[in-house]
């Protein structure tokens, strides 16, 4: 950390506002996609991509292309986590933004099923695996290098700027479309649901812009010369397994609970309670508002009080909410609704997000941080992320009375998984202990 040191306090100010910015932007826009390919894939995909004849299966397929961008997050996390780690996390984090930027925009362009036929959805599925692999390093490159760049006793809040970043993201699409539903659906079927992936290019100038004058992080530049012919790949399936297999099962029961939150959701309300999309985008741009307050707070709170606290207390509370949660979204009203997504995704999902920057980041040294990081995370988010709200979605689907119960199981084992993975904490070895 001699760097630090030798900073004068106008030029750390510096510093950590260009992290801030670049780490924020980068998140923002793989949430701003995120939501956006949720609800176009729930309310719109189905309908234009694919065979409208039995609308069920052809969200089901809409939501398959959903799980598709997951496949490639692994690659993206292991080989651009390896990027990371062997030529810096400057580069590593331009390209993967420039990858999935340019994706986002793309998918803006697509023909339509009754333009080109069966091409419409090969086209998506193939940009959707081209991006899955700048969106495989992109949150594991943010969180290392906001960690990396904080001061001791500022890890925890430094390393929930990925997380504020997500929820800026979710605020910014959920708006616009809340702004292209207010007058129902039909703006959006009849090609207004190309506005926002098209307008997204303008994220990707400002991120690149940004991006480009990122300085390297202290604790890499200080290890880079020293080790630059370790392999971190080698090292961290010999050395680091404990530390992998903690961020891998702290991804799985994380990402099952936040895509269902999220995404399952959108597509339940959609098709089986008849909800309006403006519902819906309201929903999740009032539990980004709440998010965007709560998650600076749960930063301060790994500071204070440590990251794995945060962590596991989140995971049990998500656990205790899982029937609740389904409870008030099964009324279809919309004022329960809006409850179960300000308190799903406007608390509990930040309050296990939030501290995993500083949580996951600690659980490997320097030298194979970005891949350990960046693997463990995507697998687990491959498997998760992806199959959680597919399976929760088919199995209200092959129900008569389309019940949730299976659901709740799944939001409480997630929940536990969290919570139990957090005692497996590798961060002594190589981390601060509180944070």
């Amino acid at each position: 950390m001699q760097a630090l040191r030798l900073e004068s306090p106008a030029d750390s100010k510096t510093r950590l506002r260009k992290v801030a910015t670049a780490t924020i932007v980068g998140s923002m826009l793989e949430w701003y996609d995120f939501y956006l390919y949720a609800t176009m894939a729930s309310i719109v995909f189905s309908k234009i991509f694919f065979d409208t004849s039995n609308p069920t299966n052809a969200t089901l397929q809409a939501f398959a292309t959903f799980a598709i961008g997951f496949v490639a997050r692994p690659i993206g996390g292991i080989f651009f986590g390896y990027f990371g780690d062997r030529y810096g996390r400057k580069k590593m984090l331009f390209v993967t933004f420039c990858l999935m930027g340019l994706c986002t925009t793309a998918i803006g362009l697509i023909p339509t099923y009754a333009s080109i036929g069966f091409w419409a959805p090969l086209l998506l599925v193939l940009i959707r695996i081209i991006q899955g692999l700048g969106a495989g390093a992109e949150l594991a490159g943010a969180a290392v290098t906001s960690y990396e760049h904080a001061a001791e006793n500022r890890k925890g809040r430094q390393g929930s700027w990925p997380a504020l970043g997500l929820n800026l993201g979710l605020l910014l699409s959920s708006l616009t479309v809340y702004l292209l539903t207010m007058a129902g659906d039909r703006f959006l079927l009849a090609g207004g649901w190309r506005i926002p992936f098209l307008l997204s290019f303008v994220l990707v100038l400002v991120g690149m812009w940004v991006r480009r004058s990122l300085p390297e992080t202290p604790e890499y530049a200080s290890f880079e010369e020293s080790h630059r012919q370790e392999k971190p790949i080698r090292t961290l399936l010999t050395s680091h397994f404990k530390g992998l297999g903690v961020v891998f099962f702290i991804a799985v029961g994380y990402n099952a609970i936040s895509y269902i939150f999220k995404t399952f959701s959108l597509a339940y309300l959609t098709q089986f309670k008849g909800v309006p999309a403006s519902v819906t985008s309201l929903s999740v741009t009032l539990a980004s508002l709440v998010a965007i307050v709560t998650v600076p707070l749960f930063g301060w709170m790994c500071d204070k009080f440590s990251s794995k606290k945060v962590l596991m207390v989140g995971g049990m509370l998500s656990a205790l909410f899982a029937y609740p949660f389904l409870s008030l979204l099964g009324t279809g009203a919309s004022t329960a609704i809006y409850w179960a997504m300000v308190i799903g995704t406007g608390v509990l999902a930040p309050m296990m997000f939030a501290p995993q920057g500083s949580f996951l980041s600690r659980q490997f040294p320097v030298q194979s941080r970005s891949t350990g990081v960046g693997s463990g995370r995507e697998i687990g988010t491959a498997l998760a992320g992806g199959l959680a709200p597919l399976w929760a979605l088919s199995m209200v689907a092959q129900s008569t009375t389309h019940a949730t119960g299976g659901v709740v199981v799944i939001l409480i084992c997630s929940g536990l998984m969290v919570a139990v993975a957090t005692l497996f904490d590798q961060g002594r070895r190589f981390g601060s202990h509180k944070n």
